[in-house]
Formats: C-alpha cells, structure tokens, sequence
C-alpha cells in the first residue's frame, strides 16, 4: 500500500527534570505522545518510532520549571497519504450512496457515490437492513460491511486524519476479488506456457524420427 515511508531524524526531545532519573523512558514517552496524529514537522502520521541517544550531556533550558534538551536520532514510520495514491481500508458502512472504511485502524476514509465507476450498482442484502456495490460484470465482485478494498486517494484533512477516496479506476474495487482476478490471469498464463513448453517438446522429439524414416526409405 502506497502512503507509508520511513524517515530518519535527528531530534531534540525536551524532558521535565522530575523525569531525569529514566530519560530513555522520557524520550519514549514524549515520542509515543506523538503516535497516530498528524505532524507537521514529518508531514505525516506517526504510525512507529525506534530511538537512540545521542548525547548524554542534556543542555538545561532556563526559565521556572526548566526542561532539558536530549538529542537523539530516531528511525520513524510516517503514513503520509497523498492526492492519486492507493490505500487500502476495511469497510465498516455501506450506504445507498457511499462507502466508509477505516485505513490502518485509525484513519477514516469515504467515497462517495459520484466517485464510485458505474460498473457498481446498489443492492440491498436481503435478510438483513444492510447494502451492497456489486459489480454489473462481475456478481462475485462485491462491497460490503467487512470488505478489505482498494481506492485512490482524491484530498486528504491532515487534522482530522480523514481521507476522500475513489473507485473511479478499474484497478480499485473489493481487494480479494482483484487478487483472484491478478491470480486468475496469471494462471492462465502460466497454463499457456506449459502448453507452448509442451507443444515445443512434443516437435522435438517428433523431428529426429521422421528424419531417420526419411533416410530408411531413401
């Protein structure tokens, strides 16, 4: 899935004085403090982060409740969607006229009818008060509550964490059925190979005989 990347950072991370006594675990704290919000500074998600200190010898900030400063270098995993990436999310609504997911577990995405290709029409899950995007070309290929999908992004709302998707591009749909679809292809590929490899061998051997018949009869 597009959007993830890791970053490399060198960081002043201020701790209180009433935590001097654990600074590894102040560091963590202040760093986990940042975990799933969006930060300018990385232009990004912190989804993950690993740490090293840097320098031991802390520079005091003055003022009435001074901090000082550790410098560490931190390994970061930002999620950072941007316009026409490609994400993937678990559906958790469908409506008559959009379809919300949620993206890494935290991430809220939707997309609306007029983003949605024309080759998905709504239905209504018989049994239940619930609906479904099925494909007009394909029955199996189907959206519902609970279905991994693949999107493009068209905006994202950095503060809210919220993502505006489309089905627009034939390569978005229900995540399965574009896998077995891919896997299909490739199978039946792989099924004219071995034809072609067989035919081939087959011609092979057929050539050496009919050229000794050849020089019997000769």
């Amino acid at each position: 899935m597009e959007g993830l990347r890791e970053a490399n950072a060198d960081l002043t991370v201020f701790v209180h004085p009433c935590l001097s006594a654990d600074v590894s675990y102040a560091v963590r704290r202040q760093l986990s403090s940042l975990l799933f919000t969006y930060n300018e500074l990385f232009d990004g998600v912190l989804l993950s982060h690993e740490f090293s200190i840097q320098d031991r010898k802390a520079k005091i900030l003055p003022g009435l409740m001074p901090f000082f400063g550790v410098k560490v270098k931190a390994k970061l995993l930002l999620f950072s969607p941007k316009p026409h990436m490609i994400l993937e999310g678990k559906v958790v609504k469908v409506g008559r006229d959009s379809i919300h997911a949620v993206v890494l577990g935290f991430a809220s995405a939707a997309i609306l009818i007029e983003d949605i290709r024309d080759e998905f029409k709504i239905k209504k899950i018989s049994g239940v008060d619930a609906f479904a995007f099925v494909s007009r070309l394909d029955k199996k290929h189907a959206i519902k509550v609970g279905s991994m999908i693949r999107f493009s992004v068209k905006s994202v709302d950095e503060e809210l964490i919220h993502v505006t998707g489309s089905l627009l591009e034939p390569n978005t749909g229900c995540l399965r059925r574009l896998c077995k679809h891919w896997s299909d292809d490739a199978s039946h590929d792989r099924s004219k190979k071995r034809h072609r490899d067989a035919k081939s061998k087959e011609l092979d051997a057929s050539g050496p005989h009919k050229l000794r018949r050849t020089n019997s009869d000769g």
